[in-house]
Order: C-alpha cells, then sequence, then structure tokens
C-alpha cells in the first residue's frame, strides 16, 4: 500500500507541474514547492524550540488560528511554522504575524519529510481537520515528536474504514491524540483500534467569536442601511453567492414589497459577475461599495436598494448588520462559513448542497436556519422571517444558543496538551 501511495503523491505532483503553465493556481504552487526550503535559516531557527502547524487551506487556517495564537501565548520562547497545502490559504495568509515562519508544504515524499525535518526540527506537530501526509506522519514519529490532530471529523466512507484501509488506519497511530468534533469520529476511531482520541469540538467557534468580538464599523455602510432615517432598514446580507443564489434571492426581493436592503458580498468579484449583478437587480438600484467610499459619493447612493461588496475581507464584519443571513454556494459544491453569521443571532438561510456540513444540519435541527430547493421556498423562509416577530426572535435565540453552547475547543485542546 505504501508503494501505491507514494505513487499516488508522484502523479499528483507530475499533474500539478505539467498544469503550471495553464493554470494560475497551479503555478503558484509550483512556484512554492520549488522554493519553499528558502522560508527556513541555515541555522536550527536560532536554536528555539519549534512548534509545526500544518493547514491545507483557508478555512483550516482559521480552524487552527486559535490554537496557534494561544499556543503563542503560553509558549512564547517556541518558534512558530505555518505551512499550507493550497495556493488559497498561503498567497492570502504569508504574512501572518503570528508565526515565524509561512510556507507551502512540498509533496508528501519521503524525502521531502526528511529535509523538512532536518529544516525544522520541530519539538510538537499540529495538523487540522483532514490533511493526512503519512510520510510527514512517519518522519514525526521518528523522531518521537509529539503531533495531534484537532477538530477532526472523520466519516464512514473514509479509506481508513474501509476494508482495504488497513494500512491508512494504522498510520493515525503517529498522532499522540486527536481531537474530534463528534461522537461519531470517537467511535469509527475505536472501531479500528485507536483511542487516543476525546471530543473537543470544532476550534472555528472560538475564531468567530474573537471575529465577532472585534467585528469593524463601516459607516458609509450604515448611512446606505439608514436610508435618511432613524434606524436602519431590515437587512439581508448573501455572503459568498453564486449566479443561482443571486437569481433566487432577486426572486423574492421581486415579491416583497415592504422596505429592505440587500447586501451582495459574491463569492467571485471579477468585473464580469458584478456587471451580471447588476443587470439582474438593475443598475439604478444597485450601488458598489468602491462607489459608496468615493470623497465624492452622491448622497443619492444611499437611495439605493442592493450594496455590493466588490473587495475582499469585509463580510465577516458586516455580518454584524444582517437581519437575516444567506450564505451561498448550496447549489454549487457546497455551503461557505454558516458560523460567521450565526455568532452575531441572525437566522440564516442556504440552498440544498449543506448536508457534509456539521454545523449547517445542527444550525437547522435546532431551528436556527433553514434551507430550500426552490426559490418559493426561499421566498417563504425569509417572509415569514421578515413579517413574524415571534419566529424571527425563535430563530435568532437559537443562533445564540447554539454558538455559545459550542464555544471552547480551544481551551479544551491545550488543556489535555498541557496536561491539565
Amino acid at each position: 500500500m505504501r508503494l501505491f501511495y507514494s505513487l499516488a503523491i508522484s502523479i499528483y505532483s507530475l499533474g500539478v507541474r505539467c498544469a503550471a503553465p495553464f493554470n494560475e493556481k497551479a503555478s503558484l504552487m509550483r512556484k512554492g514547492w520549488r522554493h519553499w526550503a528558502d522560508r527556513f535559516p541555515k541555522e536550527r531557527l536560532n536554536g528555539n524550540k519549534t512548534a509545526w502547524f500544518h493547514t491545507s487551506s483557508l478555512g483550516e487556517f482559521e480552524q487552527a488560528r486559535p490554537v496557534i495564537e494561544q499556543y503563542r501565548k503560553l509558549h512564547p520562547e517556541y518558534k512558530i511554522v505555518l505551512t499550507f497545502f493550497s495556493p488559497s490559504g498561503y498567497e492570502v495568509r504569508k504574512n501572518y504575524d503570528q508565526a515565524d515562519i509561512v510556507c507551502y508544504l512540498p509533496p508528501d515524499t519521503r524525502r521531502n519529510a526528511r529535509r523538512l525535518m532536518q529544516l525544522m526540527h520541530p519539538d510538537i506537530a499540529f495538523f487540522v481537520k483532514y490533511d493526512f501526509w503519512f510520510n510527514y506522519l512517519q518522519a514525526l514519529q521518528r523522531r518521537a515528536t509529539p503531533t495531534y490532530l484537532f477538530s477532526a471529523i472523520f466519516r464512514p466512507s473514509q479509506y481508513f474504514f474501509k476494508p482495504y484501509g488497513k494500512w491508512f488506519a494504522q498510520q493515525l497511530q503517529c498522532y499522540r491524540h486527536i481531537f474530534v468534533q463528534n461522537e461519531e469520529s470517537v467511535k469509527l476511531l475505536k472501531g479500528i483500534c485507536y483511542n487516543r482520541c476525546s471530543i473537543a469540538g470544532d476550534t472555528r467557534f472560538d475564531r468567530v467569536s474573537d471575529i465577532a468580538l472585534q467585528a469593524k464599523s463601516f459607516p458609509e455602510i450604515e448611512r446606505f442601511l439608514h436610508n435618511g432615517d432613524a434606524h436602519p432598514l431590515p437587512t439581508l446580507i448573501a455572503g459568498s453567492s453564486w449566479p443561482p443564489d443571486e437569481s433566487n434571492i432577486k426572486h423574492f426581493c421581486d415579491s416583497y414589497s415592504k422596505p429592505l436592503k440587500l447586501i451582495l458580498a459574491p463569492h467571485v468579484i471579477a468585473e464580469s459577475h458584478l456587471r451580471q449583478i447588476e443587470q439582474l437587480y438593475g443598475t439604478g438600484n444597485c450601488v458598489r461599495h468602491s462607489q459608496l467610499i468615493l470623497p465624492d459619493a452622491d448622497p443619492a447612493l444611499n437611495q439605493r436598494r442592493v450594496l455590493i461588496i466588490d473587495n475582499i475581507g469585509m463580510l465577516s464584519s458586516i455580518y454584524r448588520y444582517a437581519t437575516i443571513a444567506y450564505i451561498g454556494g448550496g447549489f454549487g459544491k457546497g455551503i461557505h462559513n454558516t458560523l460567521e453569521a450565526a455568532i452575531f443571532g441572525c437566522p440564516v438561510c442556504f440552498g440544498p448542497n449543506y448536508t457534509k456540513f456539521q454545523e449547517a444540519r445542527q444550525l437547522i435541527d435546532c431551528q436556527a436556519a433553514k434551507t430550500y430547493t426552490k426559490a418559493d421556498q426561499l421566498t417563504e423562509t425569509l417572509t415569514s422571517w421578515l413579517d413574524n416577530q415571534q419566529s424571527y426572535n425563535t430563530a435568532s435565540e437559537a443562533c445564540r444558543n447554539y454558538m455559545r453552547t459550542n464555544l471552547g475547543a480551544t481551551a479544551a485542546i491545550i488543556a489535555t496538551i498541557e496536561g491539565k
């Protein structure tokens, strides 16, 4: 099985290199692989102890961030090395100031694993959620480096639990402890004789709570929402929206006659997509955020109904202005982050492709969220929340309770690691 694993890694690496001239993501990855070792000093990180955190992409980084920052507070003597697999994580967080070194993780070959250990000399290592690299894990085990996996979720469909998965399951023994999100994961692990596991929860709850406490205010958005009135108008915020989401929301807006403001933060902010949104909702009804913040912006822009966020980085803070949040992606590969909205106590709604996201299922179960498949169902849900105060209050309070009861994963993880 090791031979097949190594072969798969080689084929994947070759595929990335072949695709690099034609694909921006592959090009960035190849460049990162070529220069990853340049990020390390020639001497052993100035003689300091080293904590290694590996995250696959930006979402996993957000899960790791509370643990990174808490560990750094407890152990300022450690150097922090942060590695990424995906350009979507590295390119955004390559200047993260809580890590001493940030670089790509090169392909998981024995040679790269040996070289990384020689350069980094990790004294402790952390992996997040489901990024399993077996040559790196075995290299850490040979060094007797305490290695942890946190915010993990295991499912019966994973190869660990298949008849052919014995070799993969054995590799999990490289972890000193695995912190999982739910009871099902514990049962699955114990079913393959891995007992060093416990339920700690999902560190994303701690992260979004921190984000909410530090949420920025945006006077230009507040002016847009007030529309000259003393109180802001009811506001629907659609985060990380895609064209199917935007079309279904337009169907709702056409049928809802009461005063309402809509803020769209599309997942893709290419000019072609922004123009598509303006055409869908009517250019005269739309204003871009970049127009609102112009020094000579026309005050009449605040009278428009639809605000399009044409930049990256604001969404997690502007959910504070939402009466209701719509989470995009449910008609594609899967919905985006629901927790960033739920932390503010606003009910959330999303399309049908949500089942692989535990938090989305749980939000529905506690009546803090609803899903839909047809535009008329979305209209019915949003209208009910906007026009029925009791229905809205029930969903809003359910959001707050759900978020409160799921905080604390970071503290649980750190306590176990520190032996407290």
